[in-house]
């Protein structure tokens, strides 16, 4: 009877005898271990920038628009009609116990001056809970305060790319920056937000007060106007809560009827933004799936390779049998060889997956996040395929009559 050490020992031999035969054979496994560590890296990547993306945006928010308006028979799109005005966004955060911080935004664009520098960018008007409903917080000085508000002074609080296109890198504070012409003083700079999940700057930004903002720069038509009002929910669950609350709470203060159609809308940001993580995360299983594909063609080779050995060994296999080898023994063998080619080929492929994907990360600056998990799964896939493309060539070549292997040339 053969021992498993001998058997072990003798599918090595064979691996090594035909060194160049196994490397061409493992390099199917190798490029398919290392194109599926290096998509989920990807796809994972792009998952975790999203992540982040909605996160900076701020958590469990409600965006509410003003209504749409009919002119010359075409409907326009939400916010073409000034429907709200800063007693609403009041009245949200007192009558809606779902809510937990409220802040009205009167926005446009403008040009901004410093000496001899200038930049256009977003002018939002707003109050200081903005602070707390996007989540963000400042690097430098102050914000604007209640007193900023009821005065309508002429102060603002920067972004950080407007920072960097006006100042370079200046302290910004204390400085004296025109919008519209119109002189305010620099009382704070933003901490970096980073883009949105949509892909813009969201630090191209000057905040001020909102009271500023409707008497010195935009100037409104109809008196506390707002364009829009931020909800800040006071978790997930209440979103819907919220949503429901807001809803109710503008049509009684709007005098809306029951047969009549919302002069607002209500969105859920968070919502939105989950949608595009949840179609990242099904992007980076979908590279991940196709390219397992290379795995599956790269064990067709071991198979391919493991009947052309059986077939030239069947002496050999002749020899073993007569001298007491019994059919597992040859099985196992063959098995033995097919297992250590896939699993050095994904050992290998590993390491070529993880160059890949810093070669990306480095070259196409492309973020990229290469977890264990899917390092394990390569691993454990490569192996599976081994046995599973192995076992056939292992049990053509343990069915063989003894007699006749020994007669074959």
């Amino acid at each position: 009877m053969i021992s498993l050490p001998s058997t072990i020992k003798i599918s090595f031999r064979a691996l090594r005898v035909n060194k160049m035969r196994s490397v061409l054979t493992m390099l199917g496994i190798i490029i398919g271990v290392g194109a599926v560590i290096a998509m989920l890296a990807v796809g994972a990547g792009a998952s975790h920038r999203i992540s982040g993306q909605i996160a900076s945006m701020g958590s469990n928010l409600l965006l509410v628009l003003p209504g749409s308006m009919t002119a010359g028979g075409l409907r326009l799109g939400a916010g073409t009609r000034a429907t709200l005005n800063i007693g609403d966004a009041e009245a949200i955060v007192k009558e809606c116990p779902a809510v937990t911080a409220v802040a009205p935004i009167l926005n446009g664009a403008a040009q901004v001056v410093y000496g001899d520098s200038n930049w256009a960018t977003a002018i939002f008007g707003t109050m200081p809970e903005i602070l707390t409903v996007r989540d963000w917080n400042l690097a430098s000085g102050r914000f604007f305060n209640d007193q900023d508000i009821r005065n309508a002074t002429k102060v603002a609080v920067l972004g950080q790319t407007v920072v960097g296109s006006l100042f370079g890198n200046m302290d910004p504070v204390g400085s004296i920056i025109r919008i519209k012409k119109v002189p305010f003083t620099v009382i704070g700079v933003l901490e970096s937000k980073g883009q949105s999940a949509m892909g813009q700057d969201q630090d191209d930004i000057i905040y001020i007060p909102i009271s500023t903002a409707q008497k010195k720069i935009f100037g409104v038509t109809i008196p506390g106007m707002v364009r829009s009002i931020l909800v800040k929910a006071g978790s997930s669950d209440d979103l819907t809560a919220s949503e429901r609350q807001i809803t109710e709470l503008l049509r009684q203060r709007h005098r809306i009827g029951e047969q009549q159609e919302n002069d607002f809308t209500v969105r859920n940001l968070t919502q939105i933004m989950q949608a595009a993580e949840e179609s990242s995360r099904v992007m980076a299983l979908l590279l991940g799936a196709v390219a397992s594909v290379s795995l599956l063609v790269g064990g067709i080779g071991i198979m391919n390779i493991m009947l052309v050995s059986v077939t030239e060994r069947t002496r050999e296999i002749g020899i073993r049998m007569a001298v007491g080898a019994k059919t597992w023994d040859i099985r196992f063998q063959f098995i033995i060889e097919a297992l250590t080619l896939s699993l050095t080929g994904g050992i290998l492929g590993i390491l070529l997956g993880i160059a890949a994907s810093e070669a990306l990360s480095a070259l196409a600056q492309w973020p990229t996040v290469i977890s264990s998990l899917s390092i394990l799964l390569a691993f454990g896939f490569s192996g599976l395929v081994g046995i599973f493309f192995g076992f056939y060539p292992a049990y053509k070549a343990s069915r063989l009559n003894p007699i006749e292997a020994l007669r074959y040339e």
